[in-house]
């Protein structure tokens, strides 16, 4: 009866160039080192939104459904505003579930009002005001923003 022999060792053709890891290793340690510095000096953020008065603005009670991205807005004094199906207020209802995350994670109550604000420069923003959470609407695509755009218009009778 024969031995059968087994070669253990990698197959080269199959292995990731050496000089390809160690240009991907190169590229994190600069980015660390870059936020490093960044951090320690304490360089202000360059590339935020600009500042602009704010124009418009609305306290909104958001409500959603997971599984179908229904959406449901209520003014803050309880007046219904959008009662939203799936296809209208899947981005309302993605921001309201960021909301109930963020909520969660500060251990504050779930059912508070956002404050919704449209800015002279054309921009818009959502901030919790429990948490401090806020996005700047713009960077989700124009469409998305506008579907905010269209609850705000609805709070100042037609006028953003």
């Amino acid at each position: 009866m024969g031995q059968v022999q087994t070669r253990v060792y990698a197959d080269r053709d199959a292995m990731i160039p050496r000089a390809l890891v160690r240009g991907v290793m190169a590229l994190m340690l600069a980015a660390l080192a870059i936020t490093t510095y960044a951090s320690v000096t304490d360089r202000p953020p360059v590339s935020t939104p600009p500042v602009a008065p704010v124009k418009a603005e609305a306290s909104l009670i958001l409500e959603s459904d997971a599984a179908s991205g229904a959406a449901t807005v209520w003014l803050s004094d309880g007046t219904l505003l959008a009662d939203l199906d799936p296809e209208a207020g899947g981005f309302i209802a993605g921001v309201h579930r960021v909301i109930l995350r963020e909520r969660i994670k500060h251990r504050v109550a779930l059912d508070g009002p956002v404050l919704l604000q449209a800015f002279e420069n054309g921009r818009m923003a959502i901030t919790d005001p429990a948490t401090g959470w806020s996005a700047d609407l713009m960077g989700f695509g124009a469409d998305n923003a506008a579907a905010f755009a269209r609850l705000l218009a609805q709070t100042q009778g037609g006028n953003t």
